[in-house]
């Protein structure tokens, strides 16, 4: 599932939520989705951090 579709039944999920109400096995794959989600945007910022590099340059004198 890419990251699209994950939001598009996360949010779907969220709007039953607030109106009708989850049932148990949906409550479940609700937390399921958001336990994958943030493991998606905790890797994409990984890999994000692992590669800057840090470049440094002469010290200016005062």
């Amino acid at each position: 599932m890419n990251i699209q579709e994950l939001i598009a039944k996360i949010n779907e999920l969220a709007k039953k939520k607030r109106t009708l109400g989850l049932t148990n096995e949906e409550k479940a794959e609700q937390k399921t989705l958001y336990k994958t989600y943030l493991a998606m945007i905790r890797g994409q910022v990984k890999g994000y951090l692992d590669n800057i590099q840090i470049v440094e340059t002469d010290k200016v004198k005062h």
